[in-house]
């Protein structure tokens, strides 16, 4: 009889499995589901986008392989996009490497730095291949605690000094998924500073930098002085330009770091579909219009739930960026019993906090991927519920 691997005890969706089942179960009984679950862009990309992915498709000569790091277009316009929104310089040839989504990278990149008993620190609550990735590759997890009372930052003075002798790698992600929190840049400066003392390469993942409301905006972790000799930063067109199922994103930053992911993946994958990096160079080098009406429907929905929940006495935050909503759980439940009584009672389905780590107990995630009008009978349904 086969047995699992011993890493595959840490790979869980169950949480995930359990909110897919328990919504089809409840919709088979004739209930209208409104999921609010799972973060896949409900919205379409760009019109330009479509065109030029449609284009690449019809042409027979765009079907071979097309290697891992990416075609020479695509990683120029990433650079040119990444000087143009964060004021990041960028060598194409060694400091830009395309992904099969952001996700791929960030499941591959401990592989090429942890020995196993090294040490990875993730945060917690966090979006799950932040440790999965690490498990793979048999690192030991050191899971740092993001609480409201410290802004969702990790602590940094807090970790051991025998965890920080082993630590190789520290992943953070602002605009955070799940908890929709932002860094300021005094925080960056003080991890770059932190890493380049213990010798630590930190992985930020960006994707959501672009969903962005109230007129903030966020810094790429590379503007800081002196992060390219520490760190790396993941970014997506998944979210930004409604290209999930497209999966395509890259990684930006240290030479060193993108030549060891390069050399892994040039074992693992063939590259990137022809036709998809044609509709990314599109996406990242034509008008902007599409991402702040895209940023534009965001705020909207985010301002309907707040408004409608609130109306049913479950004060959610309004966040500054991110298609999240992170709220504490408004009965006395633990968040997954909250989360199955929701689906139940309402139709409506979110993500129990737990299933992100430990320190996600006692809140939800609620992803903005329905329209207004049935963020609206959301609302309606669960204020009618809670009474």
């Amino acid at each position: 009889m086969l047995t699992e691997a011993t890493r595959m005890s840490g790979m869980s969706a169950a949480i995930f499995s359990q909110v897919d089942l328990l919504c089809k179960q409840t919709a088979a009984n004739g209930t209208d589901i409104i999921n609010l679950s799972i973060g896949s862009p409900d919205l379409a990309p760009a019109p330009h986008i479509i065109e030029v992915l449609k284009n690449a498709v019809g042409d027979p000569a765009n079907y071979g392989y097309t290697f891992t790091k990416g075609v020479s277009d695509l990683l120029i316009a990433i650079s040119e996009w990444y000087d143009r929104k964060f004021g990041v310089v960028l060598d194409p040839e060694t400091e830009i490497h395309s992904l099969l989504g952001s996700q791929d990278g960030l499941a591959h990149i401990a592989l090429c730095l942890v020995n196993p008993g090294d040490v990875v620190l993730v945060p917690d609550p966090g979006y799950p291949i932040f440790s999965a990735g690490p498990m793979a590759a048999n690192a030991e997890l050191y899971h740092m605690p993001l609480t409201s009372a410290n802004h969702y930052l990790p602590d940094l003075d807090a970790i051991p000094p025998a965890i920080l002798k082993r630590a190789k790698i520290m992943i953070l992600n602002y605009p955070n998924n799940p908890l929709a929190a932002v860094a300021p840049r005094e925080f960056f400066v003080k991890v770059v500073e932190f890493a380049t003392r213990h010798n630590i390469l930190v992985c930020h993942d960006f994707a959501y930098s672009e969903l962005v409301f109230d007129n903030y905006r966020p810094d790429s972790f590379l503007s800081i002085p002196g992060a390219k000799e520490v760190a790396v930063e993941f970014h997506s067109l998944s979210k930004t330009y409604s290209m999930a199922g497209c999966r395509v994103g890259f990684v930006v930053g240290n030479a060193k770091v993108i030549a060891l992911l390069n050399r892994i993946k040039s074992n693992f994958d063939y590259g990137i579909f022809y036709p998809v990096q044609r509709a990314a160079i599109a996406a990242l080098t034509g008008p902007d219009e599409c991402v702040t009406q895209t940023a534009a429907e965001y705020a909207r929905r985010r301002d309907v739930i707040v408004e409608g929940f609130g109306k049913a006495g479950w004060k959610v935050p309004s966040p500054l960026a991110s298609m999240y909503i992170w709220a504490s759980v408004p009965t006395k439940q633990a968040s997954f019993d909250f989360v199955v009584d929701l689906i139940r009672e309402t139709g409506v389905a979110v993500i129990p906090g737990v299933g992100f780590g430990a320190c996600g107990e006692g809140y939800v995630r609620i992803a903005l991927v329905q329209p207004e009008d049935r963020l609206k009978i959301a609302a309606e349904r669960i204020t009618k519920w809670l009474g």
